[in-house]
């Protein structure tokens, strides 16, 4: 699944800091209400979980408290969490989905839960247990969390996947006692996240090009960056998860460079990629159009990743790559060949031709300029010549075509899309918004 990129925008450079958890954080945003007026919910805040396997499970805990006045009749339950974590158990009066990805935020997996029973004011509640939830293959730096409302959410703006329900026993709130003003502080938002991070490694890996041509030519590099896993890697909103650095050869010059792509000099540019998060296979191609000025032989390029240090990549061997341009003059065109005659460049019988034997007065190629034994005279071949001065001529010496003989460096076959291509991790969290949704969901 390459990553989808919606329209062209300014490459972004590598200035964000890797963070363990470089994530962004789970926010909603509920309607303003006059103090003292309606349901006013708030959630105790969550602490980060690190050091889990890939597989390991570990729980959400859940703690609300109405702060308002009035008792709230129903409440909606919402918790969501990153492409990384699963579900280690459902419940029967939850249903489960995916977010799509949209306005540069990535997809996410989320519960939308229906606990109707009565919230009293100025009590505490939580769940029975925590939320269950568990890491995936691909989990590395993500982000849970959940949020609750009065209010029946609406659907998502980023659109929904088909809801599940769940199987197992119901969730339910259960009082945990009158709040204190301390309890009251803690509970400040009717939603909260946390970083998750995994014990666990993405290699990133690039992959460069081998071309070869003759002065004049166009070829195109492609230049490619791949997550080869097995973790899923989140950076900093609107920051590009990585930075590719691209150094051209000697003896080209860039005609045309990939849209993610800036120069710093002529023959120095740097790359990004479309999103701020990268799945594994998935990552971006760099193609530049190169057009061979020199003839130098065999001449390279260097592709490295630039920014900051990436903790989670144990493989240094693929974190370079090269450009390899085999560049020659064009072959003089035409050349001496001749079929039992003196032949003529161009493929032209001379001016004044000599009498032909078997072969008669050359043409370019060893073609003959007559028929057998006839003798062209005042220049005029005879009727089987050559054209004089034709492109090309058959059996003669023609010019050598460099065009694209790209082979992709050491690793042709990772399965990398997109046009797109971004620097790297920030710490703040992996959801950028988790909405509290106000409007009633229909149907």
């Amino acid at each position: 699944m390459g990553i989808a990129v919606s329209g062209r925008r300014t490459p972004l450079s590598g200035g964000a800091v890797l963070a363990s958890a470089a994530l962004i954080a789970l926010t909603a945003t509920a309607p303003a209400q006059a103090a003292g007026t309606g349901p006013d919910l708030g959630v105790g805040a969550l602490t980060p979980v690190t050091g889990i396997a890939p597989g390991g499970t570990f729980g959400l805990p859940v703690s609300v408290l109405n702060k308002g006045t009035e008792e709230v009749p129903k409440v909606y339950l919402s918790y969501s969490f990153s492409v990384g974590l699963e579900t280690a158990e459902t419940y029967s009066n939850c249903v489960y989905f995916r977010v799509n990805s949209y306005d540069e935020r990535p997809e996410r997996n989320e519960a939308l839960c229906t606990l109707d029973q009565p919230l009293k004011p100025g009590v505490l509640y939580g769940t029975e247990k925590p939320l269950g939830l568990k890491a995936g293959a691909d989990a590395l730096y993500d982000r849970a969390g959940y949020s609750v409302s009065a209010d029946e959410p609406a659907p998502d703006d980023g659109g929904e996947s088909e809801h599940v329900p769940g199987t197992g026993a119901p969730l339910k709130l259960v009082e945990r006692g009158e709040a204190t003003e301390a309890d009251r502080a803690a509970h400040p938002d009717s939603s909260v996240g946390a970083d998750v991070t995994a014990v666990n490694t993405a290699d990133f890996a690039l992959t460069g090009a081998e071309l070869k041509g003759t002065v004049g030519d166009k070829v195109t590099a492609q230049v490619k960056f791949t997550n080869k896993g097995p973790a899923w890697v989140m950076g900093e909103r609107d920051t590009s998860v990585t930075t590719v650095d691209v150094r051209i050869p000697a003896g080209v010059t860039v005609t045309k460079a990939n849209g993610f792509c800036t120069p710093v000099t002529k023959t120095h540019y740097t790359c990004g990629t479309s999103q701020s998060w990268v799945k594994p296979a998935d990552g971006a191609t760099y193609p530049f159009v190169l057009r061979i000025d020199k003839a130098v032989g065999r001449t390279t390029g260097k592709v490295s990743f630039a920014g900051p240090a990436r903790p989670f990549d144990k493989n240094a061997a693929n974190d370079t790559a090269e450009i390899v341009v085999e560049t020659g003059e064009p072959a003089t065109t035409g050349g001496t060949a001749s079929t039992g005659g003196s032949g003529t460049s161009g493929g032209s019988a001379s001016s004044g031709g000599s009498t032909g034997s078997d072969g008669g007065t050359g043409s370019t190629g060893g073609s003959t300029s007559g028929s057998s034994g006839s003798t062209a005279t005042g220049g005029t071949t005879g009727s089987d010549s050559t054209t004089s001065g034709s492109g090309s001529t058959t059996g003669g010496t023609t010019p050598q075509t460099g065009g694209n003989l790209a082979a992709t460096g050491s690793d042709s076959t990772l399965p990398v899309a997109g046009a797109a291509g971004a620097a790297v991790l920030a710490g703040a969290g992996l959801f950028y918004a988790m909405r509290r949704r106000t409007a009633a969901r229909k149907g």
